[in-house]
């Protein structure tokens, strides 16, 4: 499979994809960073056995990272815990909507882009009125995975 080089794609603005499925903010968040679209990134996770309906694409990081890798997208190997929107890196996975169910750990995945002197939050949430948003005061991430470009 060819992988294209993130530096390519968000040299281009990036675009939020909108999630299909209650479950597929990763699928959604992979598909923003690649460029590609939603079907296309859900069809690649699934040929790796990677499904919306598994929920260890918002309470663990192996599967979305495997993704990424998949996609040619590099991204460092831990998981920094948020201090503030400056501090972040230009290209970056936050975890948000971080919870406990049943002594489990879950998020909803979004990605951070600074660029052009602008920042925003590509957010794939279906009801959302906007998908690029820049409400940061509302955004409460735990924590963040680098996205190296």
């Amino acid at each position: 499979m060819k992988t294209m080089s993130v530096s390519r794609q968000i040299k281009n603005t990036m675009k939020p994809v909108i999630q299909e499925e209650a479950t597929g903010c990763a699928i959604a968040s992979a598909a923003s960073l690649s460029g590609m679209s939603y079907v296309q990134v859900k069809q690649i996770a699934n040929d790796m056995g990677i499904y919306v309906t598994d929920a260890s694409l918002w309470s663990e990081t192996k599967s979305i990272r495997n993704l990424l890798t998949r996609l040619g997208i590099q991204t460092t190997t831990n998981e920094v815990p948020f201090v503030n929107w400056q501090s972040l890196p230009d290209c970056a996975l936050l975890a948000i909507k971080w919870h406990l169910e049943q002594e489990k750990p879950y998020w909803h995945w979004v990605v951070f882009v600074r660029e052009d002197g602008q920042a925003y939050v590509l957010d794939s949430k279906k009801s959302l009125k906007k998908n690029i948003r820049k409400d940061f005061g509302r955004i409460k991430p735990r924590w963040f995975i680098k996205v190296i470009r």
